[in-house]
């Protein structure tokens, strides 16, 4: 990973306002229900290298048996912003994983990163990711 080259991620409002210490070695544009409604492009980090102030409002998923991310989204413009992983993904895996909303970011301040299209909605959430596409490179 190299130094951050681009400014501070926020919702629309600014009530939320994310740091990143790196840039995210690739983004995923998944197609799962969550994913697409919630509009996220998802950049993966340590929990110690992301940086939030504000105070979001969370949603955990209810179509799933144990779901393994809480969604951050503002409570004022509605922007959904990162995830942290729930209590049994943290028992389970650690808590080695946060997911910030690189779509907050115009596209041209994340030049060079590869852009992904895991097949998310057809994910069993234990194999491996298939794609529904080949990535890009950002730009």
């Amino acid at each position: 990973m190299t130094n951050l080259s681009c400014p501070k991620l926020s919702c629309h409002c600014g009530s939320i306002a994310i740091t990143i210490d790196t840039r995210p070695d690739f983004i995923f544009a998944c197609n799962c229900s969550l994913c697409r409604k919630t509009g996220a492009r998802w950049g993966y980090f340590a929990p110690d290298q992301v940086h939030v102030t504000g105070e979001p409002t969370r949603y955990r998923r209810t179509d799933k048996p144990d779901p393994s991310a809480d969604i951050a989204f503002c409570p004022t413009c509605g922007a959904t912003t990162h995830f942290t992983l729930t209590e049994s993904a943290v028992a389970a895996h650690g808590n080695t994983m946060m997911g910030v909303n690189m779509a907050l970011l115009a596209e041209s301040d994340l030049a060079g990163i590869e852009l992904r299209y895991p097949d998310g909605a057809n994910w069993d959430g234990t194999s491996p990711f298939t794609y529904v596409r080949e990535p890009r490179l950002l730009g």
